[in-house]
C-alpha cells in the first residue's frame, strides 16, 4: 500500500481512484493507515473466509488473513485484470499498474 501511496498524486491527476480493503480489525487498519500515511480509503472487517469465496482470492484458514489480491476495475465496476497472491510475491506495483491503465484509457 505505501508504494501506491507514494505515486498517489499520480494516479490523482489522472482521475484513478486507489482504494484498499482488508479483513483487519478497525484498529489494526488505522495502524496501517497511519504507518504508511495513507490518503487513499481502506476498508476494514471484511470477512476473510466470504471474501475468498466471492473473489477467489487465496486465504489462510488457520492465520483467517488474505493474502494479497489486486483488481483494476473499468469505470463501470467490471474486472479489467486481476493479480492472486499465495503468499509474498504477485502483488500490483504502483508505476507499473498506472502505465497499464493509462494505456488502456488511452486506446
Amino acid at each position: 500500500m505505501a508504494d501506491f501511496q507514494s505515486v498517489l498524486a499520480e494516479y490523482d491527476a489522472k482521475g484513478i481512484a486507489v482504494v484498499a480493503a482488508s479483513a483487519d480489525k478497525l484498529a489494526d487498519a488505522l495502524s496501517t493507515v497511519s504507518r504508511h500515511q495513507l490518503a487513499f480509503p481502506v476498508a476494514y472487517g471484511l470477512d476473510a473466509e466470504q471474501i475468498a469465496a466471492l473473489t477467489g482470492a487465496f486465504w489462510d484458514r488457520d492465520k483467517c488473513f488474505l493474502h494479497a489480491t489486486g483488481f483494476i476495475l473499468t469505470p463501470k465496476g467490471e474486472v479489467a485484470a486481476a493479480v492472486y497472491s499465495t503468499g509474498p510475491l504477485g502483488r500490483y506495483e504502483a508505476r507499473t499498474t498506472l502505465g497499464w491503465i493509462t494505456a488502456r484509457l488511452e486506446e
